[in-house]
């Protein structure tokens, strides 16, 4: 068999195990049905297509933007590789995938050229969420539909989020893993400008509503992917709009931003816990804050100062004002982009001035960034 149908073929076996792989988190999120329950039905599985089917359908749009950029550009390019995350006991809500990417197999010459690829992806994918976000909230389900999800809660009648999300409910039902969905700018404009207000689910149930759950984590994708920072497809936007030096101050910027809100407030450099458990937890988070800074490709020394730095301001805070909470997810996304793909841009071969249209769209790009972000996405609080 030739090489390029072997490497068709396994980008097929990718998307198809991926879609099994999201159509199994999306039984789990909705139904709360887990494969390793015992007693799962092939029902259950349909019940996740809910789910699966509208954020493929948004993350295929983001790539094949990618992809035809790339074809109009006569930039090399392959097909969507689809990345399954499969299920693991003990390890809850995956979404079951960690998105898609197409390799590039020749370098964009030019700055323009590389902004088109980068912009095109989330540009196509934020369209085409637009849609699915309209019937997602067009079509929301009675109040009474999260009685199905969760029979416990219609003895409290529709006002049941007074009662089973007060402390003293959550104290009476120890190891319940509590979540909450955060919000953005533009699911807050469908809330208020598409959707019946009777009908808008609760942020800690939202994830039990397949297709605005499903646009949630696409939209959070494409907001991570337009983090001004390195090669991201947000690093090539603002690379094109403002190019290598404002580039490089953005992007350190935003990198820094990124790690001081994570950090602060973090579970383990609590003033209040015990000392052993301090010593150990401060120890880690500086050799974190170390590994991550050495994305910045500072000395040694700078780079020590600046982990140090980080976290006696982020110590002090959290003694001055004990209940400052950041979102220690992002330290995740923080050490990955220090860490393997870099803050900086690399210059292109050939620097030519965008057009007034590209400009238009960079910029259009960037209000999609702040109308997709949330500060703390998704939350789990385990009770007891």
């Amino acid at each position: 068999m030739h090489r390029e149908q072997k490497r068709i073929l396994f980008q097929v076996a990718l998307f198809i195990t991926t879609f099994i792989t999201t159509t199994i988190a999306g039984s789990e999120w909705v139904h709360g049905r887990s494969i390793f329950s015992g007693n799962y039905t092939w029902q259950d599985f349909t019940n996740g297509l809910g789910f699966s089917i509208p954020l493929l359908l948004i993350l295929t749009v983001h790539e094949f933007g990618h992809y035809f950029a790339a074809m109009y550009h006569k930039v090399k390019a392959s097909l969507p590789y689809y990345i399954p995350f499969p299920p693991i006991p003990f390890l809850p809500f995956s979404i079951g995938t960690m998105g898609a990417v197409i390799r590039l197999r020749s370098r964009p010459e030019s700055n323009v050229q590389n902004f088109d690829i980068g912009l095109a992806g989330p540009l196509a994918g934020f369209i085409i969420a637009i849609f699915v976000l309209f019937y997602g909230f067009k079509t929301l389900p009675p109040p009474e539909y999260i009685f199905e999800i969760h029979p416990a809660y219609e003895k409290y009648g529709l006002a049941y989020a007074d009662s089973v999300y007060s402390p003293e409910y959550l104290k009476k039902t120890p190891g319940t893993l509590n979540v909450k969905i955060g919000t953005n700018l533009i699911f807050w404009i469908f809330e208020k400008t598409v959707a019946d207000p009777v009908r808008m689910p609760d942020p800690h149930e939202l994830m039990h509503y397949p297709v605005l759950f499903a646009c949630y984590i696409a939209l959070f994708v494409t907001c991570l992917n337009l983090l001004p920072i390195g090669q991201l497809d947000g690093g090539h936007i603002v690379y094109g709009l403002f190019g290598f030096r404002i580039h490089r101050l953005i992007a350190l910027a935003f990198f820094i931003i990124l790690i001081f809100y994570a950090g602060l407030g973090a579970s383990w450099i609590d003033p209040a816990l015990p000392t052993q458990d301090l010593a150990i937890g401060i120890g880690g988070y500086l050799l974190f804050l170390f590994l991550a800074f050495r994305g910045l490709r500072l000395s040694l020394q700078h780079t020590i100062i600046c982990a140090l730095l980080m976290f006696a301001i982020q110590f002090s805070l959290t003694i001055y004002d004990p209940g400052i909470k950041g979102y220690e997810g992002w330290l995740v996304f923080a050490f990955i982009l220090g860490r393997f793909i870099g803050i900086e841009h690399p210059p292109s071969d050939l620097e030519q001035p965008l057009s007034t249209n590209r400009v238009v769209l960079g910029w259009i790009a960037l209000i999609i960034f702040v109308l997709c972000f949330s500060p703390a996405p998704i939350q789990f609080e385990l009770t007891g």
